[in-house]
């Protein structure tokens, strides 16, 4: 069995890397959004043209950065959405809300500290975990059977 597995939500640490060297050996495909930041909020504007006002700007890059989304989550089998410490992440709870509305299974990776914001984006998930380590260990699981 293959997995297919979307790794959404915060940009600014490594944690994907971590999961992807974890499932070395594992039959999973990763897909993501973009992760260069600047990338990310200039992609609207950069291919149809500038604007004045941020929230068109903005706008712009949000609505194309949401066909790569869309398309992730439509077609994994597992969304994985990391919400960090720095930021808030509302593109993550769209994206944890999308994939539950989908049926997806879904895995959210987040600190004790975000526990109680982050509770009904909790209960849709099927897993929550707080390391990286942790989505390996269930990936591993999955498509094993093996706790190890």
């Amino acid at each position: 069995m293959t997995l297919k597995v979307y790794l959404s939500g915060e940009i600014h640490t490594d944690w994907r890397d971590v999961i992807i060297a974890g499932a070395t050996g594992l039959d999973v495909n990763f897909t993501s959004p973009v992760t260069d930041h600047d990338a990310s909020d200039d992609c609207g504007v950069t291919i149809m043209g500038a604007e004045a006002d941020k929230f068109w700007h903005d706008n712009k890059g949000a609505k194309l950065n949401a066909i790569r989304t869309r398309k992730g989550i439509e077609d994994a089998d597992v969304v994985v959405v990391r919400f960090g410490d720095k930021y808030k992440q509302w593109n993550a709870a769209f994206d944890a809300g999308y994939a539950a509305a989908l049926g997806k299974s879904l895995i959210v990776l987040h600190g004790a500290d975000h526990q109680h914001a982050l509770k009904e984006v909790d209960a849709a998930a099927l897993a929550v975990t707080e390391e990286p380590a942790q989505v390996v260990q269930i990936l591993r699981y999955v498509l094993t059977g093996e706790l190890g």
